[in-house]
């Protein structure tokens, strides 16, 4: 499926080009011009992913707003090639299966269930 070419450049503009900017401005604002030519320093080995990754956050912001006036503005929505897919047949479940092998399992599944369940109280304790 070829890719629609306006489709592509807003694309690359929201998701590429926007935080750049915003990133560019908030540096200039708050120190100016020498504080954006500070990220061209040669400290970073790319200095505009730096400033991409610096400007995400307001990018997101603006993306979320412009999807508020019009859904898909800000966020656009990627097109999808939808096919069926023929489901492949089912396993015959295996009737000469060990039932303490079974039983083996099913007590191992329930102790990682009884682990996790323990991690997950421990992550809302800490929280």
């Amino acid at each position: 499926m070829a890719a629609d070419p306006l489709d592509s450049l807003r694309l690359t503009l929201m998701q590429d080009v926007l935080p750049l900017g915003l990133a560019a401005v908030e540096r200039v604002r708050k120190g100016g011009p020498q504080e954006l030519i500070a990220a061209f320093d040669g400290s970073t080995p790319d200095p505009l992913a730096q400033l991409r990754e610096e400007g995400e956050t307001a990018a997101t912001q603006v993306r979320e707003q412009l999807d508020r006036v019009s859904p898909g503005l800000g966020n656009p929505v990627m097109k999808v090639e939808v096919r069926d897919v023929n489901p492949e047949p089912a396993a015959a479940p295996a009737h000469d299966a060990d039932p303490a092998e079974l039983q083996r399992r099913l007590a191992a599944v329930a102790d990682r269930l009884t682990l996790l369940e323990q991690r997950l109280a421990a992550g809302r304790e800490a929280d």
